[in-house]
C-alpha cells in the first residue's frame, strides 16, 4: 500500500527541503527519503513531555562472577600495554535493513555481554601505573566499558534514532544498566578515542595500543592514526602486534570455566529439542515442495524459542544433497527412502552454541546398505573418541577416525590402494569421501578458537577443560563414477559435542541417540507426536 501524502505532509517536506542534501554529497550523507519526518518546534516539545520512565531492570549476569579472572589473565599477557576490544557494529543487510546484531566473540568472552545489547560499544583494558596499589596486588589492567548512552524519552534520540532510540527499539541497557550487569567501570562511548590515545608513544613510561582486528573498522582505523602519530609508523609491524592480541585472547577460549561448560550444555539440550520437533514433522514433510525448509523452520523456531538464534546456518540435506558438506540453501525435497543429515546447533542467550550432526533413514528404518555405511562412521566417531584422551591431540583423534574410514572402503572395494598407502602423507586417497576435518574447539563459535596458532590448537595437548566436537562422515556424491551405482548421493554425518575432563572425555550429546537401534526408536516415538 502506498503512503497517502497529506498537505501537512507536503509543509513538512518544504520546511526540510533547505538543508536537504544536494545531488553532489555523498550517498552516506544524505537523509533516508523512505518516509517524512514530523520536524516542527511544536512537535519536539510534545515529544518530550508525558512519558513514564521506562526504566530497565537489571542485575549482575551470571558471566559477570567469571569475566574477572579472565580479564585478569589476558592483561598478564601483555603488560603495560593498552588493550582495545570492539564489540563490532551491525552489518548492512540491505539498504537500510540490518542484520540481527551479535557482539564479536571476544568481546561476549571478556564482558560476558550476549545478545544484542551493545552494538558499537569497546572494551578497553588500560594498563595500571606501577606504583598503584592495585599492581602491588598483581592487577596489571582496569578494564573499561565505553557505550553509547541511554537515548530515553528525554532525549530528541528518543524517537529521531533508529539505532538507539527507545521510541523506535524499546529500552536499552546504557552506562548505568550496563556497569551493574558485568561488574565493568563504564562510560560514555563519545570518551573512547581521548581515553585511548592517553599516553600513547614509543618512549620510556608510554603505552603501546593494541586492537582486535576485523571487528570495528572506525575502532581499527581510530587506533592506527593514534599509533602512527605517536611513535609507531609501521602500519606491518602494527599489524603484527595486533594479530599476536588476538591470537592470545582465541587460545585463552580453548580450555572452558565452570559457566561455559554450562551454557554448553544448555545449548546442547536445546538442540535436542530442535530435533525432536524435526522428526515430529518429518512424516508430513515427505514429499512437500522445499520440505528441507519445512524441517528447517521447525528447528530453527525452538532456537528463538529457547535460545538466542541458531549458532550456525542450519543444514538440512536430503538425498543427494546430503554429500554436499555446506547445503544450506534447503531448497530440495525430502524423498521416502533416503538419508537425511541435519547439521544444527542452538545458540543460547549468552552466545555459546552447540554443533550437533544426526543422519535420519527418512522413512524411519535403514535399509541394509544404510545401515553398513552409517555403523562405518559411528564406528570412526568412536574410535575418535577412544583416542581422545587428556594428552593427546586433535591429530590423533583425526588419524583414529580416519583409519576406520580407510579400512571400511577397502573392504568395499571402493579404495583400490592399501590402507596404509592411502593413509600416508603421500597418498591420501579415502579423503575423496571424507575430504573435510574431523575435530574442531566448540564455544562462543560454532568453530571455536579459530585465530590460534597451529601449534596452540592441532598440535597441542588436549586438557581437561576443552570443548570440542567428533564428526567423521562418508560423502557420497551423486556424480562419483568411481562408487557403486547404489551407493551414490548419500551422505552421513554424525557429529557430537565432547567435553574432556581429568578421567578422559564426555559426551556432552550423549542424550540424542545415535545408535541404528536407537535412532530408529527415536524416530518412532516422534512420528506418534506429528503436529
Amino acid at each position: 500500500m502506498g503512503e497517502i501524502i497529506t498537505e501537512q505532509d507536503r509543509r513538512y517536506e518544504r520546511e526540510e527541503s533547505a538543508s536537504a542534501p544536494r545531488d553532489d554529497q555523498p550517498m552516506s550523507d544524505r537523509v533516508n527519503n523512505r518516509s517524512l519526518r514530523p520536524n516542527s518546534r511544536v512537535f519536539k516539545e510534545f515529544m518530550t513531555t508525558g512519558w513514564d520512565n521506562n526504566e530497565p531492570a537489571v542485575q549482575p549476569l551470571p558471566s559477570s562472577g567469571y569475566t574477572p579472572a579472565r580479564l585478569r589473565k589476558l592483561g598478564s599477557r601483555f603488560p603495560g600495554e593498552r588493550l582495545v576490544i570492539p564489540a563490532g557494529q551491525p552489518k548492512v543487510r540491505n539498504n537500510d535493513c540490518d542484520y540481527a546484531f551479535r557482539p564479536d566473540s571476544a568481546f561476549t568472552y571478556y564482558t560476558g555481554l550476549g545478545q544484542d545489547y551493545e552494538a558499537g560499544a569497546v572494551l578497553v583494558l588500560n594498563p595500571l601505573d606501577p606504583d598503584d596499589p592495585r599492581a602491588a596486588a598483581g592487577e596489571t589492567h582496569v578494564p573499561e566499558l565505553f557505550v553509547a548512552p541511554r537515548a530515553d524519552n528525554s532525549t530528541e534520540d528518543y524517537y529521531r534514532d533508529a539505532h538507539y532510540g527507545e521510541y523506535w527499539v524499546g529500552p536499552r541497557a546504557g552506562l548505568k544498566e550496563l556497569a551493574a550487569m558485568t561488574g565493568i567501570e563504564t562510560h560514555d562511548i563519545a570518551q573512547l578515542a581521548d581515553s585511548v590515545g592517553k599516553d600513547v608513544g614509543a618512549e620510556a613510561g608510554s603505552v603501546r595500543v593494541r586492537v582486535i582486528p576485523g571487528t570495528d573498522e572506525s575502532v581499527s582505523s581510530m587506533v592506527e592514526s593514534l599509533r602512527e602519530a605517536n611513535g609507531f609508523p609501521d602500519r606491518r609491524d602494527n599489524t603484527d602486534h595486533d594479530n599476536r592480541f588476538h591470537e592470545f585472547a582465541s587460545e585463552q577460549r580453548m580450555v572452558k570455566d565452570d559457566f561455559e561448560v554450562r551454557e554448553i550444555r544448555r545449548a546442547v539440550d536445546a538442540t535436542k529439542d530442535g530435533f525432536d520437533r524435526i522428526l515430529s514433522r518429518l512424516p508430513k514433510a515427505v514429499g512437500r515442495p522445499r520440505s528441507e525448509r519445512i524441517l528447517e523452520g521447525a528447528f530453527n523456531s525452538v532456537a528463538r524459542e529457547e535460545g538466542n538464534a541458531v549458532g550456525y546456518d542450519t543444514i538440512i540435506a536430503s538425498g543427494a544433497h546430503a554429500p554436499i558438506l555446506h547445503w544450506m540453501r534447503n531448497t530440495g525435497v525430502v524423498g521416502e527412502g533416503e538419508m537425511l543429515l541435519i547439521d544444527a546447533g542452538v545458540e543460547v542467550d549468552s552466545l555459546y552454541t552447540a554443533d550437533i550432526t544426526r543422519t535420519f533413514p527418512v522413512g524411519g528404518h535403514f535399509t541394509a546398505l544404510q545401515r553398513r555405511l552409517y555403523q562405518a562412521v559411528l564406528d570412526s566417531q568412536r574410535a575418535g573418541f577412544e583416542a581422545a584422551r587428556p594428552g593427546a591431540t586433535y591429530s590423533d583423534i583425526h588419524h583414529a577416525c580416519m583409519r576406520v574410514i580407510a579400512q571400511r572402503l577397502h573392504d568395499w572395494g571402493i579404495l583400490h590402494v592399501d590402507v596404509e598407502e592411502s593413509l600416508s602423507p603421500e597418498g591420501q586417497q579415502h579423503r575423496r569421501w571424507l575430504a573435510c576435518g574431523v575435530a574442531h574447539h566448540l564455544g562462543l563459535d560454532v568453530h571455536d578458537c579459530a585465530q590460534a596458532r597451529y601449534e596452540s590448537y592441532q598440535e597441542a595437548k588436549i586438557r581437561p577443560g576443552m570443548v570440542f566436537t567428533i564428526e567423521p562422515g562418508l560423502y557420497f556424491a551423486q556424480n562419483d563414477l568411481l562408487l557403486p551405482k547404489e551407493m551414490r548421493g548419500i551422505g552421513i554425518r554424525i557429529e557430537d559435542d565432547v567435553l574432556m575432563t581429568e578421567n578422559g572425555p564426555e559426551w556432552i550429546s550423549a542424550g540424542i541417540p545415535k545408535e541404528i537401534d536407537d535412532v530408529e526408536a527415536w524416530m518412532a516415538r516422534r512420528a506418534a507426536d506429528v503436529r
